[in-house]
C-alpha cells in the first residue's frame, strides 16, 4: 500500500512489514475458528501489544512506545482491511484510534497509572458504549443516566451494538448526568467488568463481521466510583466530538484499503476466468467497469492521503473527515458489489473472499456516523 504514495517514510514501511507479519502469524491461522465462534481469542491482544501493533501511541512511561503519528494508525487500519475477513474481529483500530486518544487526553494521573499500562500490554481491554436501542445517530437522545450519590455514580440504562462488548474488561459509557442541560448534560464514565449492576447481554447475530463480538450492555443501579469519571462532567458530548474526525478518517482509510484488495483480487479473477473463449475482463462492459473502479480508487486514495497529512499538522476538520468517511465507505460498498457481479455465481459462494467482503462491507456506511449524517455535517458547513 505504500508504493507510489508520498506520505510514508522508511520507518513506516518497516512498521507495515511488522504488521503484516503479525497478521500472518497471529490472525490468519485462526480466521475460520474465530468466525465460527463469533469472537476472537482474547489472548491475541497481548500478542498485538507485544508486537507493537496495539497501544503504540501510549507514552513509554506507561508501557507503550510513545509514537504519536497517525500514519502508524493508518497502516494498521489498512493492513487489517487488506487481510480481509480473517482480521475483521480484531478491534485494533477501536483501541488505537478511538479509545487510546480518549484515555490519553482525558485521564487524570491516577487514571493513567490504573488504565494505560494494562491497556498498552493488552491485559485490559476497553470498549466504548454510545448507541442505545432508541439512540444511534442521534446521540443526544441517549437515555442511560448516571446520578451522583456521595462518592459514586449510579448508572441505569441499556447500550447496544457495542463492538467488543463481551470481551471488554472496561467500557467507557456515554451517559446523561444532568437531564436539564441539553448537550451539556452528558458525561463519560468508565465502568469496569465485574461491577455490581453491570451485565453483558447476548452476542448479537450480525450479517457480517462475524468474528467481532457485538453485544448489548445493561446497567441497573450500577455503582461506580466518582474517580471513574473520564474528562469533565457535562462535557461528554464535546469530548466525543473532539476525536470524531480522526475516528472517521480511520474508517475511510480502512475502506479504501479493503476496496483495493477486493478490486485487485477481482482483476486477477477477470484475467483468469474464461467465457465465450476469452477472459471476462476483455469484454467491453466489464473492462469499462474495472477502469472506472481503478480510477475512483486512485482518487479516493489521494484524498485519504491528504487527510492523513492534515492529521499530522492538526488541520483535519470534522467536515473533511465526514467527506472522507461517507465517500470512501460508499465507494467500498460499490466496489465490492461490482466485483461480486464480475465473479458471477462464484461470487455468491463463501469460499470466495468477495462473498465475505460483501457481507462485511454493509456496516461501513452506518457505523461511525451514517452516510446521511456525514452529508448533514457537510451541508450545514455550506450554510444550509
Amino acid at each position: 500500500m505504500s508504493a507510489g504514495r508520498t506520505i510514508f517514510e522508511t520507518e513506516h514501511d518497516d512498521f507495515r512489514a511488522l504488521v503484516r507479519e503479525f497478521i500472518a502469524r497471529e490472525v490468519a491461522p485462526h480466521a475460520e475458528e474465530w468466525n465460527d465462534a463469533g469472537m476472537v481469542d482474547k489472548q491475541v491482544y497481548k500478542a498485538a501489544a507485544a508486537a507493537g501493533v496495539m497501544g503504540f501511541n501510549v507514552p513509554e512511561a506507561y508501557g507503550g512506545l510513545g509514537i504519536d503519528d497517525f500514519r502508524y494508525n493508518a497502516i494498521v487500519a489498512e493492513e487489517m482491511n487488506i487481510a480481509g475477513s480473517g482480521a475483521n474481529g480484531l478491534a485494533l483500530t477501536l483501541i488505537n484510534d478511538i479509545l487510546a486518544p480518549y484515555l490519553l487526553r482525558l485521564t487524570t494521573e491516577e487514571q493513567r497509572e490504573r488504565w494505560l499500562g494494562p491497556m498498552a500490554s493488552g491485559s485490559l481491554l476497553f470498549s466504548i458504549a454510545m448507541s442505545e436501542p432508541g439512540a444511534g445517530s442521534d446521540l443526544a437522545g441517549a437515555r442511560t443516566s448516571a446520578v451522583r450519590d456521595g462518592e459514586h455514580w449510579v448508572l441505569n440504562g441499556q447500550k447496544t451494538f457495542i463492538s467488543g462488548g463481551l470481551l471488554c474488561d472496561a467500557v467507557v459509557v456515554f451517559c446523561r448526568t444532568d437531564p436539564d442541560a441539553g448537550h451539556k448534560g452528558f458525561s463519560l464514565i468508565v465502568v469496569e467488568d465485574g461491577t455490581l449492576g453491570f451485565e453483558k447481554g447476548r452476542k448479537l447475530d450480525k450479517i457480517g463481521l462475524k468474528s467481532q463480538d457485538t453485544a448489548e450492555l445493561f446497567f441497573a443501579d450500577c455503582r461506580v466510583p466518582v474517580t471513574n469519571l473520564l474528562g469533565t462532567e457535562g462535557m461528554g458530548f464535546r469530548h466525543l466530538m473532539e476525536n470524531l474526525p480522526a475516528e472517521r478518517l480511520s474508517i475511510g482509510v480502512g475502506a479504501v484499503a479493503g476496496a483495493r484488495r477486493t478490486f485487485d483480487d477481482t482483476v486477477k479473477y477477470a484475467h483468469d476466468r474464461q467465457a465465450f473463449g476469452q477472459s471476462i475482463g476483455s469484454f467491453q462492459a466489464n473492462r469499462f467497469m474495472l477502469a472506472e473502479m481503478a480510477t475512483e480508487l486512485d482518487i479516493a486514495q489521494t484524498y485519504i492521503d491528504d487527510c492523513i497529512r492534515r492529521v499530522l499538522t492538526d488541520d483535519l476538520s470534522a467536515v473533511d473527515a465526514a467527506k472522507a468517511k461517507w465517500w470512501c465507505t460508499e465507494l467500498h460498498k460499490k466496489v465490492v458489489d461490482q466485483c461480486l457481479q464480475l465473479h458471477g455465481g462464484w461470487g455468491y459462494m463463501l469460499e470466495y473472499p468477495v462473498a465475505r467482503d460483501y457481507q462485511d462491507v454493509r456496516i461501513s456506511t452506518i457505523l461511525g456516523g451514517t452516510t446521511e449524517i456525514m452529508k448533514e455535517i457537510i451541508g450545514r458547513d455550506l450554510g444550509f
